[in-house]
């Protein structure tokens, strides 16, 4: 490995980070004058945006969680190399998770993940998608398509490439989804064991 590359992948991973950690959801909440940590689940994200300032602003919101993660990854992808790009996609995500602009209090990370996978390994988000958006329709809960989806990330990795860094950066990926929904899969696990205790 040569100088050139550890500086392409340490910028990779600064430049990831400091566009991840940009927060439209925040920004465009304080131009409105709404607190969104006191507004809707408090998280600083596009689905509480869309809960809080309309649908309207939630798919901006989106749309731009999406780019902060597509665009770094595809960028260095194409300046670094795929490791240099998928080395920026996990750092947008572990930016928008842990912003510091937000004195750590991110975002769940899911969208700025599609984005990060968008831009580095495009064909892993329809196995992602299905996964996510049949869940959703079947439960109605948004946080329950992310955990679903999390959890498909891993073998559609493990199938579609037999690159060890692609893989770890599913892995990486879906951890951290994972932890940022913790809240949402505890529930669901509550849930489930009252229905099987209601239905013994």
């Amino acid at each position: 490995m040569t100088d050139v590359s550890v500086l392409m992948y340490i910028a990779a991973a600064l430049v990831g980070y400091l566009v991840g950690s940009l927060n439209p959801a925040a920004t465009i909440a304080r131009l409105r004058g709404v607190d969104l940590r006191h507004e809707g689940s408090g998280n600083p994200g596009a689905t509480n945006a869309a809960r809080t300032m309309g649908r309207g602003v939630g798919i901006a919101v989106g749309l731009l969680d999406v780019l902060k993660g597509f665009i770094p990854a595809i960028v260095f992808t194409h300046l670094g190399g795929e490791l240099a790009g998928e080395l920026a996609g996990v750092a947008a995500v572990l930016g928008h998770i842990t912003s510091p602009f937000l004195k750590g209090r991110g975002g769940k990370g899911v969208a700025t993940a599609l984005g990060a996978i968008l831009g580095t390994h495009a064909w892993w988000a329809l196995p992602v998608l299905a996964a996510f958006a049949i869940t959703v329709a079947v439960t109605r809960r948004v946080g329950l398509g992310a955990v679903a989806a999390a959890i498909v990330l891993i073998p559609t990795a493990i199938v579609m490439t037999d690159s060890w860094h692609a893989r770890l950066m599913a892995v990486l990926i879906a951890l951290l989804i994972l932890v940022r929904h913790r809240a949402n899969i505890e529930s669901a696990i509550v849930q489930a064991r009252g229905a099987v205790s209601g239905n013994s």
